[in-house]
């Protein structure tokens, strides 16, 4: 056997180590060339044959002086001691138990910080694009947490549920419920306790001038329901069961510090809405917002409290009459959401017996149990999911990136991997160190992304529509900077295994052979990084083509007809005082606010600038939902019953309606088909009568003339409404369908306490608010006027939640479009520079530069084609899932499909063209001489 110290020691000479390094080089390399050796004999070789291919990489003088280099980098480190058992190649368990090893894990971190320095440009690009896929992800995850994830901030919230009442029969949902209903409930033994909610806007006087305040009316339960204590003062007492309005309120925080100035003693204050004076109770704490639906009922400033019968409300309210919108509960101690349902149904079923004719069969009336975080988060849970799986494409088609960037590294590291074998390192060694490497830049990234996330805080948050419901609660808590920790490393983890798969399969031999400038990739390498690019391709196709389609049907929202003029409409609204007291409401028939509306249009038309004005109620503001939903509780949408013949079970009971002047359809533009609108002579002394939209007529008298036929509300004392007029159909109410059933009714016939105030012409828009408040409050100086702002402003912003969701997509789109041009543009600059030696040989046997660009830029294209292939297959899946997010656009639109693809294809051909032209430059000489 040959004397492999002896060898090892004479070719060491020349490094001049010092003895302790040297002794343990010459024991660590002989016995590597004795299992080399081994090795070989075992394959046939002849005695001689081994020891002179085991020596062959001693014998090279460039081993030597990179070994040299390795012994100076880890000065005052432990030399690569082998472990006291081998561990096999391939063998990632007993790999990963040696990582955990904390003296090698700080040296290969160490190493790998001096390794990613070495390597100043690739170590930027693939911090920079770690740092966007995970700061980006980070992002979008925080507003997921806050929104859908992250417990609703009451005590045991898994207890909270809102209670629905629906009428599938009739073909309407989410009701509403009346007060003996909620009786019902709070005694069924199901719930600790149960609180209606009624949100207004109400008048807050007594100050220098009349301001609007949101408030939620709710049962004297309700914090106690909540389990929420205030920050000054007390809240209501839950046993409280007297009638009528309770004479305290309990108001927000920012109500106190604007209006009181934070003063410590406001619990000895009070505070007249409308005529009536309430008592301060309670301060809320800074942040406390109501558990509702919409931004303003989120927004609450103040919280009266009542039994919800008894003056202003009547005394004995019916079963069926439904004037409370929503109610919240909390279950009992130890139900759960299935057993609490099951326990509803059978209270539902003995009410259906027990009161047949409030309860008819055909109405199916039933409850359901929904958690109030899901009733919170309304319709936003699929646009933020769709959100999250996008950014996690972004991440991934990064991932990729990176690992094809090392994948490229690791092949012209042959060379370096080699020595580091030959110097007893195990194939788990190295795997171990490749991992670290990608972990480490994936931790460097991370680092980056959440520093630059912090930075843009401001900024983002501003990006984030209010109405987003718990906005107010997104921040990057600890669980958000874990999760983004957790996703580095499984990042690292997942593009650090492509290099570390390929360093299981080197030959150290010819390892030690290489130039590192002549490292070539074997074609098991070039295969990895081509499927790593059309992965790329197929991800970036699948991402480009749902946000195109969101862009498509975004545009086409738009563009579509919406039935009225927006331009040049001004909006401002106020709202008439509504005391406990009947007896002193000035405006308690419809003959006394007539006056009034009479006398502010005459003001208004009077205006500089004005030439047409309009009044009407809260629900006459086009796609306006808040406005909207604050009309149902003064039955703006109402149940009914058509004259002549039964309604149909496919044709809804439930119509919106909507109370205006006759000015209203001439200023917002909606043409009259049939009969006339309103005039000044429909009072309340003349018969009700309608304007309904074509959707209205068509519905419920098909095939006829709606015009003289007449409805009704299903209330006892409702007068019958005959319908004068057919007005086109406009998208007042939902700007993706225009086909809703309308009815209009007169403003002069149904009074409106929130009234609406518009205004056309051409005028400057910020004077016009203060010039109205003037008209306004010189009739009655006791009401407010606020919310002023433009038509088309209003209009824009029933879409600021699908602009927000196509807007983030959109640059999530462009983020991939880049990554996937970055990917394919290193893989085409690496083959050109393996190949260049190829090229010139080419060239110098007669090939034209053209013929040459036009072979690179053909490989590219075929890496192009089968990304858009794969990527085409996947998005026909993807895309479905966003179905209900498009308007006016099939998920699997061709035309679209075809757009994205060559949009792709042109991409990845101007990625080409940059390393493609540098190979038609490729010196014929030199690779001849090379060859």
């Amino acid at each position: 056997m040959p004397d492999w110290r002896a060898e090892v020691a004479l070719r060491l000479t020349s490094l001049k180590l010092d003895p302790a390094h040297e002794a343990a080089m010459i024991t660590e390399l002989a016995q590597h060339l004795e299992e080399h050796y081994q090795d070989l004999l075992a394959q046939g070789e002849s005695q001689a044959n081994a020891k002179r291919a085991a020596l062959a990489g001693l014998d090279d003088s460039r081993v030597l002086r990179e070994l040299r280099g390795h012994i100076e980098d880890r000065q005052g480190a432990r030399l690569a001691t082998p472990a006291p058992a081998q561990v096999p190649a391939g063998n990632f368990r007993e790999a990963a138990a040696e990582f955990l090893k904390l003296e090698t894990l700080l040296y290969d971190f160490r190493y790998a910080l001096r390794t990613l320095r070495k390597s100043a440009g690739f170590s930027a690009i693939a911090i920079l694009t770690i740092a966007l896929g995970i700061g980006t992800t980070t992002a979008i995850f925080s507003v997921v947490d806050a929104t859908l994830l992250h417990p609703l901030p009451y005590p045991h919230p898994e207890q909270l549920v809102s209670i629905v009442d629906d009428l599938p029969g009739l073909g309407s949902h989410d009701v509403g419920l009346s007060q003996p209903e909620w009786q019902d409930l709070q005694h069924s033994g199901i719930f600790e306790y149960v609180s209606p909610a009624w949100f207004d806007e109400n008048n807050l006087t007594g100050g220098s001038r009349p301001m609007k305040v949101r408030i939620l009316i709710v049962a004297p339960n309700y914090f106690a329901l909540l389990g929420v204590k205030p920050q000054l003062g007390r809240t209501f007492d839950p046993e409280d069961h007297s009638p009528g309005l309770l004479p305290e309120v309990v108001i927000s925080d920012g109500l106190w510090k604007r209006d009181f100035g934070g003063d410590p003693h406001v619990l000895d204050k009070s505070i007249r809405m409308d005529t009536d004076l309430y008592h301060i109770v309670g301060v809320m704490p800074p942040g406390f917002d109501a558990p509702s639906r919409s931004y303003e009922e989120r927004n609450i400033e103040i919280w009266p409290s009542t039994n919800f019968y008894g003056l202003p409300m009547v005394d004995h309210p019916p079963r069926k009459g439904r004037n409370l919108p929503t109610a919240i509960a909390r279950l009992k101690s130890g139900l759960t959401l299935q057993q609490a349902q099951q326990r509803l149904d059978v209270l539902a079923a003995t009410l259906r017996q027990e009161y047949p004719a409030d309860y008819p069969a055909q109405s199916g009336w039933q409850m359901r149990l929904v958690p109030l975080q899901e009733t919170m988060v309304g319709n936003v849970r699929q646009p933020l999911l769709l959100l999250l799986g996008a950014v996690a494409l972004v991440l991934l088609i990064g991932c990729v990136n990176v690992a094809n960037l090392l994948l490229a590294r690791a092949t012209v590291r042959q060379r370096e991997f080699g020595i580091r074998q030959a110097l007893g390192a195990s194939h788990a060694r190295l795997i171990r160190q490749l991992l670290t490497e990608s972990l480490v830049l994936s931790l460097l990234g991370t680092f980056l992304g959440i520093a630059i996330l912090f930075g843009a805080k401001s900024f983002l948050l501003r990006v984030v529509p209010e109405t987003l419901p718990r906005a107010t609660e997104i921040a990057i808590r600890w669980p958000v900077l874990l999760f983004s920790v957790a996703l580095a490393l499984v990042a690292g983890i997942v593009f650090g295994l492509a290099p570390a798969f390929e360093s299981r399969r080197m030959n150290v031999t010819q390892a030690l052979r290489l130039e590192g400038r002549s490292a070539t990739s074997s074609v098991r390498q070039t295969r990895a990084r081509r499927a790593l690019v059309i992965t790329e391709f197929a991800l970036s196709l699948v991402l480009m083509t749902s946000a195109t389609l969101l862009l498509r049907s975004f545009w086409d929202l738009l563009r579509v007809p919406l039935g009225f003029n927006a331009e040049n409409v001004i909006s401002v609204r106020t709202r008439q005082p509504y005391p406990n007291d009947p007896k002193i409401d000035k405006y308690a028939t419809n003959a006394q606010e007539s006056v009034f509306v009479r006398e502010l249009l005459r003001r208004l038309q009077a205006l500089p600038g004005v030439s047409e004005a309009a009044l009407g109620d809260s629900a006459a503001l086009p796609l306006d939902e808040a406005q909207q939903q604050l009309n149902v509780i003064a039955e703006g949408r109402f149940f009914f019953d058509v004259e002549g013949h039964p309604i149909q079970a496919d044709q809804p009971r439930y119509v919106a309606r909507t109370r205006v002047t006759p000015e209203y359809f001439r200023l917002l533009g909606l043409p009259l088909l049939e009969g006339r609108v309103f005039t000044d002579e429909d009072t309340d002394q003349a018969p009700p009568v309608a304007v309904v939209n074509q959707a209205f007529a068509r519905t419920y008298w098909p095939g006829e003339d709606a015009v003289g036929h007449r409805f009704r509300s299903t209330r006892s004392d409702a007068p019958w409404v005959t319908i004068v007029g057919i007005i086109a159909d406009a998208r007042t109410q939902n700007l993706t369908r225009g086909n809703l059933p309308q009815v209009y009714a007169s403003l002069y016939q149904n009074r409106a306490k929130h009234l609406a105030i518009f205004l056309r012409g051409h005028f400057d828009p910020g004077s016009i608010p203060e010039q109205v408040r003037r008209e306004v409050q010189a009739i009655d100086d006791t009401l407010p006027v606020f919310g002023a702002q433009q038509l088309k402003d209003t209009v824009s912003g029933s879409l600021a939640e699908r602009r927000f969701s196509m807007n983030v997509i959109a640059l999530f789109a462009l983020a991939a479009l880049l990554l996937a041009a970055l990917g394919i543009y290193g893989v085409i600059s690496y083959s050109v520079n393996a190949r260049r030696q190829e090229f010139g040989v080419r060239m110098a046997l007669g090939a034209q530069r053209g013929n040459v660009l036009r072979l690179v830029l053909a490989q590219g294209l075929g890496l192009g084609l089968r990304g858009t292939a794969v990527g085409f297959l996947a998005a026909l899946l993807v895309t479905r899932t966003i179905a209900g997010l498009l308007y006016g656009v099939k998920p699997t639109d061709p035309l679209t499909f075809i757009a994205v693809a060559t949009v792709l294809l042109v991409v990845s051909l101007l990625a080409c063209f940059i390393p493609a032209r540098r190979a038609t430059k490729a010196d014929p000489m030199l690779a001849l001489r090379d060859a």
